[in-house]
């Protein structure tokens, strides 16, 4: 099995749809920083699980400089954009997104 993974930066505004008071439902911003875990029994013709620069461009051309509640059909929390980033990708098993010092949320493919 081949394993690969990727760290991808992003800057990018949210506002939570909570059904509870919290400063995180007004609008404010993450410098977020996502890893994207990849495997495979194979490579593929280049040699490749997934290109890095295809799992990059995938998840920035969405996310990076955005509302995320304007570009994505969820509530943007960190679980959910892991969630969302595993589909986006071939081979994808894992994501792992960090919103800030401390605060992280993984999704795994079972």
């Amino acid at each position: 099995m081949y394993y690969i993974e990727k760290t991808i930066e992003i800057s990018a505004a949210h506002r939570l749809e909570l059904n509870y008071e919290s400063k995180c439902r007004h609008l404010h911003g993450h410098n977020w920083k996502i890893t994207v875990y990849c495997r495979s029994e194979k490579l593929d013709e280049n040699g490749m699980v997934v290109d890095f620069s295809e799992i990059k461009h995938r998840i920035k051309r969405v996310l990076d400089h955005q509302v995320l509640n304007e570009v994505l059909p969820f509530n943007p929390t960190a679980e959910n954009i892991a969630r969302w980033c595993t589909e986006q990708i071939p081979h994808c098993y894992k994501t792992v997104v960090q919103e800030s010092e401390g605060n992280v949320a993984s999704y795994e493919v079972d």
